[in-house]
């Protein structure tokens, strides 16, 4: 005697070697023996055979009309003996009655099982709209394989057009489109950005890399709402000066001018001025809510994303030929020993005389042009006379640094600007620690140094970058960490520093300005009164809040860097570069900023320059592949310029020194990137 039986959801059958109680031992076709349960026998057959058996039911099955079964089958529950003795009009044969089971057991649409051989069917209602279905996922079905055509032929589907960047970077995946695309991906075993790329669905790997970008942190776009731009109070006094600051030529964000001014005793007067958007943007208002949700501008090579609308930027950047609001910091110094013997604090109108630009300045204020006064440019005694002072303002940061324990500072390093035109890069090569950098990064130290130690007299809190005392082993204690407390900068050589000299791109020193302007206009009533109250939660929300966009921006900036790095190499045909050993594998070219890892390269000297072959690179994942080409005769070989490299090194490949300290004085760092090069080496902390 043989046996069918319902065993994990499937039918099988074989023959009964005994029968005890409740439960069959069943010898299968291919010799195993399996335990069956009373309740799971289904039917018992003498011929014929079980493996004969189960060919015939399903060629019985497969000629059964579902549509006609269900007529059969009526209302009411019934057995799958029963159903088959009314549909073939007699008693069942066992491969009839099996056929007829495998029928109903693999239509469920038609037929709901109810129990072990049991089954209802559907109700008219309810088989309709599940047809409907099923022919609508079949039709989906065809239309998905139509898409994976054409997408393995590189042709980008018509409904692909308007949601391409989003079935990369945020699809749907229940939808057809984003399944068809997953499906030729593996078929041409490639990645969706790269098939996105061939099919024209992406133009180029630059917009692969900012739609990536835009789709995590302006899901909404990059435009501005129209909004009303607010007025600086009126009434402020005009100050009696002529400024001027220094920038890159691509800059348009001036958030910094500077001016001297000979007093009748002898003294001298420096005014740091800073764009005072904080005069008219309110905590909570529209604007605040604007800049709080951005953080601060993103920068990359030929683009920028502004922080605020650009009719505020406008109306408040210290653009030349017009009195600008600013808050003025202003210094009198002994004019013989060049120390500090006031400070003032103003809000105020301030002329500009003029923007000046390193690319046209650079090769005239060098330090041997002002040790003999050679060159003629404009305001060139009040540049002569800052650099006397920021020199001195270097050397006592110096000390403070090595009192600390740590290096005196690199100032040797190279920097790099990109300028993009019509997808064209130039990297441009400047040394770090010019005259004009040093000037600008000195003076917004003490800047951002005096304006802290202001509102912690004041007793109101403010956003500060602080480094070293930290808790843990040395790396953990040098790490710069955002806080709202006055805390010495060690890296930077003061007691404290507060981000206050960029207003018009970062959040933070927007809040810091408007705590200044407190501290300024309250005196002693200023905790009570300020925007940001000591304890204040809501200003270490903004601590967190603008940590994490900060870092995602540098992160997207070095992605852009590296693309236009890559860029650069096609455009210049560059296959043999010469390269300086950073540290171990890793090397970075001496031409432009692009470092490259070269695991099993044999062990160099740090700072050692050799020649490498560039095999290929790829614009999509940023990686370069290239071998070592010649090593020069002199091992001991190194760049005079290339400094504390290890600074510039990516995350993660930094060595037990990497990030000492902040560079900021004459870093580039990511908010002052590129616009082209946006370098304002002043602020550059990281």
């Amino acid at each position: 005697m043989n046996l069918l039986f319902e065993e994990s959801g499937d039918f099988k059958a074989g023959s009964i070697m005994t029968q005890q109680g409740e439960s069959y031992q069943v010898e299968m076709a291919s010799g195993k023996r399996s335990k069956v349960k009373s309740r799971d026998a289904l039917l018992q057959f003498a011929a014929p055979g079980p493996q004969e058996l189960m060919q015939q039911a399903q060629a019985i099955a497969d000629d059964i009309d579902l549509d006609f079964l269900w007529e059969v089958a009526g209302e009411e529950e019934f057995g799958f003996t029963e159903l088959a003795a009314e549909y073939f009009g007699h008693a069942p044969l066992p491969p009839e009655a099996a056929g007829l089971l495998l029928r109903l057991h693999t239509a469920p649409v038609y037929f709901y099982k109810k129990g072990r051989g049991r089954y209802k069917a559907a109700p008219q209602a309810s088989l309709q709209a599940a047809l409907a279905g099923l022919e609508k996922k079949k039709q989906q079905l065809a239309v998905q394989a139509e898409y994976v055509e054409e997408l393995k032929a590189n042709r980008l589907p018509e409904a692909f057009k308007p949601i391409a960047l989003q079935l990369l970077f945020k699809p749907d995946k229940n939808s057809i489109e984003f399944k068809a695309l997953d499906a030729a991906s593996k078929e041409l075993q490639t990645t969706p950005q790269r098939l996105m790329l061939a099919a024209g669905g992406i133009a180029s790997p630059k917009d692969l890399h900012y739609a990536r970008f835009l789709y995590e942190y302006f899901p909404r776009g990059t435009g501005f709402a129209a909004i009303d731009i607010p007025a600086p109070p009126t009434g402020l006094p005009t100050a009696e000066v002529q400024a001027f600051s220094i920038d890159d030529v691509t800059t348009t964000e001036i958030d910094d001018a500077l001016s001297v001014t000979r007093l009748p005793d002898g003294k001298l007067r420096v005014g740091i001025h800073i764009a005072a958007p904080g005069l008219a943007i309110k905590r909570n208002d529209a604007i605040d809510d604007i800049a709080r949700a951005r953080m601060s501008t993103v920068y990359m090579p030929g683009e920028k994303i502004t922080m605020l609308p650009d009719d505020l930027v406008a109306a408040y950047t210290l653009d030349a030929g017009a009195a600008r609001p600013a808050l003025s910091l202003y210094a009198t110094l002994d004019a013989q020993t060049w120390e500090v013997l006031a400070t003032e604090t103003r809000a105020e109108l301030v002329p500009i005389a003029a923007n000046l630009r390193h690319n046209d300045l650079d090769e005239l204020v060098t330090e041997e042009a002002l040790a003999e006064g050679r060159g003629d440019y404009p305001h060139k005694d009040e540049i002569a006379l800052l650099w006397q002072w920021v020199q001195l303002l270097e050397q006592g940061r110096m000390a403070k640094r090595e009192s600390f324990g740590l290096r005196p500072e690199q100032n040797n390093r190279v920097d790099f600007n990109f300028y993009v035109e019509s997808d064209v890069v130039s990297i441009v090569r400047r040394k770090r620690g010019a005259p004009l950098d040093k000037i600008v990064a000195e003076l917004m130290i003490f800047a951002n140094s005096t304006w802290g130690k202001l509102m912690s007299d004041h007793g109101v809190p403010g956003i500060y970058r602080a480094q070293g005392g930290g808790a843990g082993g040395w790396a953990a204690k040098m790490q710069v960490r955002m806080v709202t407390h006055a805390a010495p900068h060690q890296g930077l050589g003061v007691d404290q520093y507060a981000w206050s000299t960029s207003p018009l791109r970062r959040y933070t020193d927007l809040v810091n300005q408007w705590q200044i302007l407190a501290c300024i206009e309250h005196g002693v009533t200023a905790p009570l009164v300020a925007p940001f109250k000591p304890r204040d939660a809501d200003l270490f929300a903004i601590v967190s809040g603008f940590d994490a966009a900060y870092s995602g921006y540098a992160d997207f900036q070095s992605t852009m860097e590296r693309y236009w790095c890559l860029r650069w190499l096609a455009q210049e045909n560059a296959r043999t570069v010469d390269a300086v050993v950073l540290k171990e594998e890793i090397l970075r070219l001496a031409e432009i900023p692009l470092v490259l890892r070269m695991p099993g390269l044999p062990v160099l000297a740090r700072g050692l320059q050799v020649k490498l072959d560039l095999l290929r690179w790829d614009e999509v994942d940023l990686s370069v592949e290239a071998r070592l080409l010649e090593v020069p005769a002199a091992a001991g070989q190194a760049l005079a310029d290339l400094g504390d490299e290890e600074d510039e090194l990516p995350d993660g490949m930094g060595g037990d020194d990497a990030g000492e300290g902040e560079d900021e004085a004459g870093g580039q760092a990511m908010a002052d990137g590129t616009d082209g090069a946006e370098n304002k080496p002043a602020d550059a902390a990281q």
